[in-house]
């Protein structure tokens, strides 16, 4: 996978969230894992190691163990943890100085066997003989990462080993570069008379990444605003400049990059430091020896005047106003990223100048409704509100807990580290707030000056602008197709022949029933057969409200939820929901404008979101709920302010704003538009799933195509009062107590305060004046659980949901083409099956991941070219199967159709069920942070003792009951397929009447 852009981001610091669940540091003295590492001393060798540091880092409750390896000097950082989902990760400085995507082929290479586990694509088959909760591979700018998590110590070491080797010794073959790189190929590998075409998963993955215009400016600007070295390239790889890559090229940037002397390696967790030193030391470092690489990146020129420069890009088909599409940007080089404090106090003041509607940026630029000249004005300063609101971000992210926190420490240090800096001083986060207040008190003009230094006399400055041009498609394609002329104008005969044969060669390759055996593997023996169940207490509060208490170790933070029904509201306003929501929290409530809210919410809570929901009944596919979902978090002392700002958005929201209402419709559109090169497979999803159930309906109407096109059209109304005036007739049926119920997780000292403080708000909350009438007749209450031993582990009152049905409701099929001007596409098939309940449901769960690893991979990913593409089942009875930036669209949908065949005929083994199970399970038992607990009862009514049947149906699954369910559901004429495409025009589908073209 690449990423633009290797050094730490803006948001890198701000987006840092602790992952486990202990509170307060006297606790913190008693953990097992910190405190082994504790006794580690300075000096001490461990199996061809040296311990050099030992720092505990009480904020994030860890110890850092920072090691080097004796013979080859290769650097080790351990993080000590009382965390069970333990991260392995390895990084290497990629330094390209070319733009062919030599470390990104690298990296998909090198995941297709190794010289101890030299079967094909061991990387993707370790996914379904692992319970990982995490595996992935990165292409930064300057390094490139190797990351994976797991809660198994067995499974901790069986993916180490496969790392390793892939790292270190991997096989390189010439097919697997063909494969995952680039290769001359005939369009139909077996016919010689068909053209030859590029084809190669990293060519085309790149042909994809480059569709995000966003991306597009953000490559140039990297590459412009650092012109000197590697960061002028396109590391991912320019699909122009990939068919310049070589095999040998490949073998000789492995040989120089890859060795333990450029490596970094990081593991965290609670699993014994020891045994991984130990493992890695014997798999891979024993078998090195030192070598001085000539990786490092020297400092960038700094220039005398600045510069500027002008780029296109592809037309957005969803722009507001094409003619207020330019986007421009005032880049400055700022100092190097090792120097820890100064990074600090300059991703603070970045985000002074240019975060949300308080900032010089937004007031000057967005506001005014042109690009007027940003420059920060240096004599003002900023407000101490707004620092101490940035302050307080920080100390609530370092007390949340994700359930991804090594990944999340990984990645934020990466870049830092790459570059000789200091990873630990990094995490110290305590001491750079300390100094930065420090800084603040001693000299009250501090930041002034940072920005006078940094931004008013900094010279080297770049200004970029990008424009869209109607043809930039049309100019990439006709680029492609000469340097494609120029490919097959060099060939003679006998190479044209070579092509061919190594064509069947790939095609034999990629057919052959493969020997996975030399793999390590889990057991479905090793999967727990009962799932840990959650203690909840549901209480009635203001009367006859629901909430559902959920006590766990939160770090002295408070999650607040509730849900409101949208059963009363008129069918015509539907579709303005997801903007109220979007817009609720922002547009000022009571006597606050929304200057001073964004600025309560920041210095009060960890953020307040709304979003509408579409939830699916466990037992009735025609039945669901409707909703809206309020969520916020605050640490403990904020809880009464958070509270009473929920208050007066509910009584008093602000929909006066009509100018500021505006620039949020514009930014909300920008962002949908934003988002399809990314979520193209996800549009197509819930297009083809439309008609299958009546929840569909709304699904696409709230997150669908639907709702992109919706915002387009709002942001280009000339008078937007209209759909302003929606807003409070919304709020009437959403905003009050009527059919509401509410959630808190907190910690067991904080509930009874917590309890208080949701009463108050519940009490405030008015209802409705009149006995308002549900508008669809057909609605069934549901108790979440029936009390009476129903569900052991939840007290008190019970939660009833009132469901939605359609007793006249008939799924049909629909097949819709969007055209898109991107080069490739983005295709779903759903298909109509049972609830979460049904025992099949079950077996169609185990059936989509054997499905995806052991054909749709090898059709859609191997031979045909595509990003990605699979199929999934969703908690509400629908059966996918899509593909992700894919060169096909019709001959991926006859792939659906063969993966269907191949069910039915249940070509798989025991074997390959097995590992399905594996792989299902790993996401069942993905870890929950403390903060989310609950969520399936409050949200779902999905109790403890459901989710256990259930688990006990995935064990059961069997060899009969998969294609007994491929059967019944997946054929032709079984049940109802929708389909959907979105990407370029295709001439089949214009010819083909059944198809809608949008």
């Amino acid at each position: 996978m690449w990423r633009c852009g290797g050094r730490r981001t803006l948001g890198g610091l701000l987006r840092l969230s602790s992952g486990c669940a202990h509170h307060g540091v006297r606790r913190w003295k008693s953990q097992p894992a910190c405190e082994r590492a504790l006794q580690y001393e300075v000096g001490d060798k461990i199996h061809g190691f040296t311990i050099n540091q030992v720092t505990p880092v009480p904020e994030l409750f860890l110890t850092a163990v920072k090691l080097s390896h004796d013979s080859t000097g290769a650097r080790y950082l351990h993080l000590a943890r009382e965390d069970s989902n333990n991260l392995f990760s390895v990084q290497f400085r990629t330094t390209p100085m070319d733009s062919t995507g030599v470390p990104h082929v690298l990296e998909h290479t090198v995941l297709c066997g190794s010289q101890k586990y030299p079967c094909r694509d061991p990387f993707f088959k370790m996914l379904n003989r692992s319970l990982s909760t995490f595996m992935n591979a990165f292409t930064a700018s300057d390094y490139t990462l190797y990351p994976f998590s797991t809660q198994n110590p067995k499974d901790f070491q069986n993916l180490l080993s496969v790392y390793l080797d892939a790292t270190f010794f991997p096989c390189l073959r010439e097919l697997d570069f063909w494969q995952e790189g680039w290769r001359l190929e005939h369009e139909n590998p077996s016919d010689p008379q068909t053209p030859l075409i590029f084809k190669g998963v990293v060519f085309n993955e790149m042909k994809g990444a480059f569709t995000d215009n966003e991306r597009i400016f953000s490559q140039h600007l990297q590459n412009r605003l650092l012109p000197d070295h590697t960061y002028s390239v396109i590391s991912g790889g320019d699909p122009l400049c990939i068919p310049e890559l070589t095999w040998e090229q490949l073998k000789q940037f492995h040989a120089t990059h890859y060795h333990p002397s450029n490596a970094r390696f990081f593991t965290y967790g609670n699993f014994q430091l020891e045994q991984h030193l130990k493992q890695i030391q014997e798999e891979a470092l024993s078998k090195f020896q030192k070598i001085e690489p000539s990786t490092s990146v020297p400092a960038q020129k700094p220039w005398d005047k600045p510069r500027e420069c002008q780029i296109t890009c592809g037309p957005d088909s969803f722009a507001t106003d094409p003619s207020k599409q330019t986007t421009v940007s005032v880049s400055f080089l700022l100092p190097d990223i090792t120097d820890t404090f100064e990074s600090f106090t300059l991703n603070l003041l970045s985000s002074l100048l240019v975060a949300g509607p308080n900032s010089p940026f937004y007031k000057a630029l967005i506001e005014s409704g042109l690009g007027t000249d940003f420059s920060p004005d240096v004599g003002k300063g900023f407000e101490d509100d707004r620092i101490e609101a940035l302050l307080h971000k920080i100390e609530i992210q370092m007390k949340h807990q994700s359930t991804s926190f090594g990944l999340t420490l990984t990645s934020y240090i990466a870049s830092c580290w790459n570059h000789d800096g200091d990873p630990v001083e990094l995490l110290k986060m305590g001491n750079q707030l300390t100094k930065f207040r420090q800084c603040l008190k001693e000299n009250p003009k501090f930041l002034q000056e940072k920005v006078k230094q940094y931004f008013k006399n900094n010279q080297h400055r770049l200004t970029l602008s990008m424009k869209p041009d109607d043809k930039y498609y049309e100019k990439q394609t006709q680029m492609e197709a000469e340097k494609l002329k120029q490919k097959v104008k060099s060939l003679s005969l006998k190479d044209k022949e070579q092509i061919y044969q190594k064509g069947l060669e790939l095609r034999t390759q990629q057919s052959k029933p493969q020997d996975a055996s030399c793999l390590p593997a889990l057991k479905v023996s090793d999967i727990e057969p009962t799932m840990p169940f959650t203690e909840l207490d549901i209480a009635l509060a203001a009367g006859e409200i629901p909430v559902q208490y959920c006590a766990q170790p939160t770090n002295g933070m408070v999650y607040f939820r509730a849900f409101s029904s949208l059963n009363t509201l008129p069918e015509e306003l539907k579709p303005y929901v997801p903007l109220f929501c979007n817009v609720l929290t922002k547009l000022g409530c009571g006597i606050l404008d929304y200057r001073e809210q964004a600025q309560q919410i920041e210095l009060k809570t960890g953020g307040m979101t709304v979003s509408p929901r579409v939830l699916p009944d466990e037992s009735h596919l025609d039945t669901y709920e409707q909703g809206v979902l309020f969520s916020s978090l605050c640490l403990d002392r904020n809880l009464p302010d958070m509270m009473h700002l929920w208050s007066e958005i509910f009584n008093n929201p602000c929909f006066e704003e009509e100018e500021h209402f505006k620039v949020l419709v514009k930014m909300t559109a920008q962002e949908l538009s934003n988002g399809i090169p990314d979520s193209g497979h996800l549009y197509a999803s819930i297009r083809a799933s439309r008609t299958l159930t009546p929840a569909g309906d709304l699904q696409e109407t709230f997150g669908g195509m639907d709702q992109v096109r919706l915002m387009k059209r709002i942001a280009e109304m000339t008078d937007i009062k209209p759909v302003l005036r929606k807003l409070p007739r919304i709020k009437k049926h959403l905003l009050n107590c009527d059919n509401m119920r509410c959630s808190v997780n907190a910690t067991p000292q904080q509930m009874p305060h917590a309890e208080k403080e949701v009463e108050k708000f519940l009490r405030n909350v008015g209802r409705s004046k009149k006995e308002r009438k549900p508008v669809r007749p057909h609605v069934i209450e549901k108790p979440a659980h029936n009390g009476c031993g129903g569900n052991t582990h939840v007290n008190g009152s019970q939660i009833v949901r009132k469901l939605i049905t359609d007793p006249t409701f008939k799924p049909c099929q629909m097949k819709t083409h969007f055209l898109l001007p991107f080069p490739v596409n983005y295709v779903g098939e759903c298909v109509r099956t049972v609830p979460y309940t049904d025992p099949d449901h079950a077996s169609l769960k185990i059936l989509a991941r054997l499905m995806t690893a052991k054909f749709l991979h090898t059709e859609i990913r191997e031979k045909g070219g595509a990003y990605g593409g699979g199929a999934k089942l969703s908690h509400s009875g629908i059966f996918t199967l899509y593909s992700y930036r894919d060169p096909n669209s019709i001959e991926t949908l006859q792939s659906f159709g063969k993966a269907v065949d191949w069910a039915k005929a249940g070509k798989f083994t025991q074997q390959d069920i097995d590992e399905a199970k594996l792989s299902v399970f790993s996401t069942v038992d993905a870890p929950v942070a403390p903060s989310d607990k609950g969520m399936d009862h409050f949200l779902y009514g999905l109790s403890d003792e459901v989710k256990q049947a259930h688990r006990e149906q995935l064990f059961a699954v069997s060899h009969d009951k998969l294609t007994a369910v491929s059967n019944k559901y997946l054929g032709i004429g079984r049940s109802t397929h929708g389909l959907a495409i979105l990407g370029p025009e295709n001439a089949k589908i214009a010819k083909d009447p059944s198809w809608i073209i949008r």
